[in-house]
C-alpha cells in the first residue's frame, strides 16, 4: 500500500541544495514503500551515469572516484535497469531480477526494481529507482507515483547539477525560486547555453545577471573553456580599448610592452561584458566585427587580425532600444548581441519565497564565515519581508552576510540586519478614533435644519411688501406682533436693515 502522499515539491523545496538527490530518494522510498533507492544523473562528459545518491537500507552510500559511473558494458555482462531506463526513456518494472537479464547486482542483491526516467527538456536528465529485497512488490500505481515524483524533482536536481558545475567559479549557481518568472528564466538558460547564441542579460542591479551568465557558460559546451569578464561601466574609456583588444609595445604612452587583450584571453570559451550600456560608441563598431567576423586588432598593430572564437553574453540594466531608438547605441550592435534576452525579475515580484532564498543566504554566508547560525527569527524574517530591496538579491545576500557576521547567536535577530532595514520597516498606521453613531434628529431638529432658511425668506418678503410695518406684516403671516417681533429675532432680521 503507498504511503501517504507527501508534498514532494515542497520538500525538495525546502531542501538544501547538496542535499535534493538525497531528499528525493527518501520521498521516492516514502511513495513506494521502498528502503533501497537512488538516483542516476547523466554525465554527457563521463558518457554514462553518474550514482548520484544511494540509499541502501536508509543508509546513504557514497562511490568514490570513477566507481560511481555507470557505462554501456562491451563484454556481455547486462548493463543495468539504470542504465536500461535510461537509454529508452520509458519506465522499467522489474518484479523478479533472478529472470531479468537487464538486472546488475550493485551492492546487495534485490527481488524488484522499479526505474522511471527524470524527464527535462523532452529527454532524460536521469534515472530514479527504488528497489525492495522481495519480488512482486511494485505495481503500476507505484510507477505513476514514482514518475510523479521524478517529473517533480526534474528541476531542482538540474539546479543541483548547475551548483556543482559552477562550484570552482565561486559563484555557484543556486536560484531556489518556484515563481513562474524564474522558472521561464531557468527554461531559458536550460535552451541557450548549449548553442553559440549571443545572450543579453536584462535586469536591474543585484537580479543575479552575474550568476545567469556563468550558468549558461558552465552549462555549455565551452565550459572547460575560459570563461572572462570584462566590466564596461568600471574601466576608463581611454583603456576600455586596451583592455578589450590589447595592444602592441609602443602604441600609446606608457605601452612598454605587448598586451593581450580580454577577446583574446577568451578564445574558445566565453566573454562576458558587464553593464554593456556603458560601452562607448567608438567602440561599439570594433567589437561589433568581433563577434560577425572573430577578428580582433590589438590597438596600435599594423598586422592582419587576429582570429578569435568567441561566445558573447552581455548584461545591463539599461533600455538598450531605447537607447538605439536615441542614437546613443549602435542599432546593429543592439540586435546582434540580443539574439536571445533573458530577462530577471526583480525580488519585490517574487517575494512569497523570499523566507528560501533568506536560508540559501543564511547557509551560504555560515559556511563561508564558519559561523554556527542556522535560522532566522521571526522579527527578523518580518524586517525582511516589509523591506522593499532595491538592491534585489545583492541586497538580501549581503544583509544575510552582515547578520551572521553580527550575531552572538545561532539564530539572526533584528539587531543583527542592516540598519537600513531597522529603520525602513514602514510606521504603523494609527488606528482611528471609533466613529459614534449619528443619534436621530428630533422633529425640532429636521424643522430647524429644513424648514428655517424657507422661514426666513418669508418673513424678508412680507416686511419689504408692507415697507417694514411689522403690525401689517404679522397680520398678513396670521401671527401677533410679539411672535413676529420674536421670529425676526431668531433669524437675526433687523428693521433697519430691510431694503425698501
Amino acid at each position: 500500500m503507498l504511503m501517504p502522499e507527501l508534498n514532494t515539491e515542497k520538500e525538495l523545496h525546502a531542501a538544501d541544495i547538496e542535499q535534493v538527490g538525497s531528499r528525493l530518494v527518501q520521498v521516492a522510498c516514502a511513495q513506494t514503500g521502498a528502503i533501497n533507492g537512488a538516483v542516476f544523473l547523466a554525465d554527457t562528459q563521463a558518457k554514462g551515469l553518474s550514482v548520484d545518491f544511494h540509499v541502501v537500507a536508509g543508509v546513504v552510500v557514497t562511490l568514490p572516484g570513477t566507481g560511481s559511473i555507470i557505462r554501456p558494458r562491451r563484454d556481455g555482462r547486462p548493463n543495468g535497469i539504470a542504465l536500461t531506463c535510461f537509454e529508452s526513456g520509458v519506465p522499467y518494472i522489474c518484479n523478479d531480477t533472478s529472470k531479468d537479464k537487464n538486472y546488475a547486482k550493485y551492492f546487495l542483491d534485490v527481488g524488484s526494481v522499479l526505474a522511471v526516467p527524470i524527464p527535462w527538456q523532452g529527454k532524460p536528465l536521469g534515472v530514479l529507482t527504488v528497489a525492495s529485497l522481495a519480488p512482486n512488490a511494485f505495481t503500476e500505481r507505484h510507477v505513476k507515483a514514482l514518475e510523479v515524483v521524478a517529473a517533480t524533482s526534474a528541476r531542482f536536481l538540474r539546479r543541483a547539477q548547475l551548483a556543482r558545475a559552477t562550484l570552482d567559479s565561486g559563484r555557484p549557481f543556486v536560484i531556489k525560486g518556484l515563481s513562474p518568472q524564474w522558472l521561464d528564466v531557468e527554461r531559458k538558460v536550460e535552451q541557450v547555453a548549449s548553442t553559440d547564441a549571443p545572450v543579453l542579460v536584462t535586469g536591474e542591479s543585484g537580479t543575479g545577471k552575474d550568476l545567469v551568465s556563468r550558468s549558461i557558460h558552465f552549462n555549455s559546451k565551452r565550459a572547460a573553456k575560459p570563461y572572462v569578464t570584462v566590466n564596461c561601466a568600471a574601466i576608463p574609456e581611454t583603456l576600455l580599448e586596451s583592455v578589450l583588444f590589447g595592444h602592441v609595445k609602443g602604441a600609446f604612452t606608457g605601452a612598454t610592452h605587448n598586451k593581450v587583450g580580454e577577446f583574446q584571453k577568451a578564445d574558445g570559451g566565453t566573454l562576458f561584458l558587464d553593464e554593456l550600456g556603458e560601452l562607448p560608441l567608438m567602440l561599439q563598431a570594433k567589437v561589433l566585427r568581433a563577434i560577425e567576423q572573430g577578428e580582433v586588432s590589438p590597438v596600435g598593430s599594423n598586422d592582419a587580425p587576429l582570429r578569435v572564437d568567441v561566445r558573447l553574453i552581455c548584461a545591463t540594466n539599461r533600455n538598450l532600444a531605447q537607447l538605439a531608438k536615441e542614437g546613443r547605441f549602435r542599432e546593429d550592435l543592439y540586435f546582434r548581441v540580443s539574439v536571445v534576452t533573458v530577462e530577471l525579475p526583480p525580488l519585490r515580484t517574487y517575494k512569497d519565497n523570499l523566507e528560501i532564498l533568506a536560508q540559501v543566504f543564511l547557509q551560504q554566508a555560515a559556511k563561508k564565515h564558519a559561523r554556527r547560525v542556522d535560522s532566522i527569527s521571526k522579527e527578523a524574517m518580518a524586517l525582511l519581508q516589509a523591506h522593499d530591496f532595491p538592491g534585489n538579491m545583492r541586497e538580501l545576500k549581503n544583509a544575510l552576510e552582515h547578520a551572521v557576521i553580527l550575531t552572538s547567536t545561532n539564530e539572526v535577530r533584528p539587531e543583527d540586519l542592516p540598519k537600513s532595514m531597522r529603520l525602513d520597516v514602514p510606521k504603523p498606521m494609527l488606528t482611528p478614533e471609533p466613529v459614534k453613531p449619528e443619534a436621530t434628529p428630533t422633529l425640532e431638529e429636521m424643522r430647524a435644519k429644513w424648514v428655517a432658511p424657507y422661514e426666513k425668506q418669508y418673513l424678508q418678503e412680507l416686511l419689504v411688501k408692507t415697507k417694514g410695518q411689522v403690525s401689517a406684516a404679522s397680520k398678513l403671516a396670521g401671527v401677533n406682533r410679539v411672535t413676529f417681533y420674536r421670529l425676526m429675532e431668531k433669524h437675526g432680521l433687523r428693521l433697519a436693515r430691510m431694503p425698501v
